[in-house]
């Protein structure tokens, strides 16, 4: 019988961004726009320090929408999909390739602590495909750090860094896009940044009109983009976590009727990630056996099958 921690149950339904700061109200002034952001940081708070039992999967989501939207600046045609299939069907140990590398990037923000040493940044901006320029980048640590002594509020910061790195580097947006998520969670406090903006960078936040030119880092009102922008993805990252929340209860609540030896491996995988192979194997689960539970739990209408094939499947919450 497989027996999980009860407390990693979430008794208490995830926090939502109030509907009054997302109500339309036309064009909103800079100050209000800024208001608005801080009350939907405020309900993605809470979130940013969960320990639920889904939050791992719900973090890994988060970073394939930006790794999707990255696809675009970078100039790849990948897609969730595609950028799935790069990283949960290769073989063991084999690289991810470009695309993969770039989901790798987001997927490292999303689960390691909120810090920007040298080394790391040099690998992040490797991974992200850009080559490394100390003269230019070399100093981002103290830049960092001087935002943060700032005691500006959080989206300034995410905004500043951001423009600071397109200025040195123009060719560097997608790390900035990367940088200011880091820098937002550094000035919040969180133990680990959330993956946001990144997928809002094509959004309507940063159309000054509609239909108008994508306003950069560095231009002017990117700034209140940002706020814009913040205000849409804690929007979006809290109905996720509402969602998976729902779908991890499910999946704990039958973990007790599964029978097949290494099932509780498998529930824990699809709590902390955003998909898992069903071709899986480990030292208590044959491939075989794998599938069969797959099929169990999809009868159960715990898990989804992501790819949309009948072979080289994907499984997730």
């Amino acid at each position: 019988m497989i027996r999980l921690d009860p407390a990693t149950a979430s008794p208490k339904a995830p926090p939502a961004v109030p509907a009054w700061a997302l109500a339309s109200a036309g064009t909103l002034s800079d100050t209000d726009a800024a208001f608005r952001a801080g009350a939907a940081l405020a309900s993605l708070d809470t979130l940013a320090r969960t320990q639920a039992s889904w939050a791992g999967a719900w973090r890994q989501r988060l970073a394939l929408k930006c790794a999707a939207a990255s696809m675009r600046l970078a100039g790849r045609a990948e897609d969730e999909a595609a950028l799935r299939d790069a990283w949960h069907l290769r073989p063991a140990g084999a690289a991810p390739g470009p695309a993969g590398a770039i989901l790798g990037a987001w997927r490292q923000l999303a689960m390691q602590p909120s810090v920007a040493t040298h080394d790391r940044l040099e690998k992040i901006v490797d991974q992200l495909g850009i080559h490394w320029d100390d003269a230019a980048l070399g100093a981002l640590s103290t830049e960092i750090e001087k935002l943060a002594g700032l005691q500006r509020p959080a989206p300034f910061a995410a905004a500043a860094i951001a423009a600071h790195v397109v200025a040195v580097r123009p060719d560097c947006e997608l790390f900035a896009w990367w940088l200011s998520d880091l820098v937002l969670a550094q000035s919040l406090r969180w133990p680990r940044s959330l993956p946001l903006l990144m997928a809002q960078a094509f959004g309507p936040a940063f159309r000054g009109e509609a239909g108008g030119k994508r306003i950069r880092p560095g231009e002017n009102g990117f700034e209140r983009a940002v706020y814009l922008a913040l205000l849409q993805a804690a929007a979006e990252a809290c109905r996720l976590a509402a969602e998976l929340s729902r779908r991890a209860e499910r999946l704990i609540a039958v973990a007790p009727k599964l029978r097949a030896k290494g099932a509780g491996d498998v529930i824990q995988r699809l709590l902390d990630d955003d998909a898992v192979s069903g071709s899986l194997t480990t030292k208590s689960l044959s491939r075989f056996a794998a599938r069969r539970l797959f099929e169990r739990l999809q009868q159960l209408d715990t898990v989804r099958e992501l790819s949309g094939r009948t072979t080289f499947r994907l499984f997730g919450l």
